[in-house]
């Protein structure tokens, strides 16, 4: 019954303490990057010519330059997020993906579609106005380098 009550309490609670909230944005952070990882930027690196083939190019600054920003952003900017290192930075050229294919590339599309782009969105726009956490990388240096 003890058990039952703590977690009940827990369970409603709204404050958090920073081991919770680093875990949080360690679940984020890892579990989100990770399924942009494999779902794709592994398969763009892995068929480098079907994604240089099928890649539009919303911005008109090259097939090219699309194919290699996009598998960029979702295979180095998301192993950069998983580990936490230069998170905000990584998130950033995630998002001008993913909010390229949402706003873009999917514009005209069902919601169904669109849902995948939106979802990654909100995941890495809450790391850039969040940051890492303090299990990262990035609070390994900080703690390094403040005085």
């Amino acid at each position: 019954m003890k058990i039952l009550k703590l977690f009940l309490t827990n369970s409603i609670t709204t404050s958090y303490t920073d081991t919770r909230l680093g875990l949080g944005l360690l679940f984020l952070r890892f579990f989100g990057a990770f399924a942009l990882l494999r779902t794709h930027g592994w398969p763009k690196l892995m068929d480098l010519e079907g994604t240089m083939a099928h890649i539009p190019d919303p911005m008109g600054l090259g097939q090219t330059f699309s194919a290699y920003y996009a598998i960029f952003a979702n295979v180095c900017c998301a192993i950069l997020v998983m580990l936490g290192l230069f998170t905000r930075w990584a998130a950033l050229a995630i998002i001008s993906i993913t909010l390229s294919g949402l706003f873009i590339v999917h514009a005209a599309d069902p919601a169904k579609v669109q849902d995948t782009p939106l979802i990654y969105s909100i995941v890495f726009i809450t790391l850039i106005l969040l940051g890492s956490g303090k299990y990262s990388l990035d609070a390994q240096l900080e703690r390094r380098f403040t005085l």
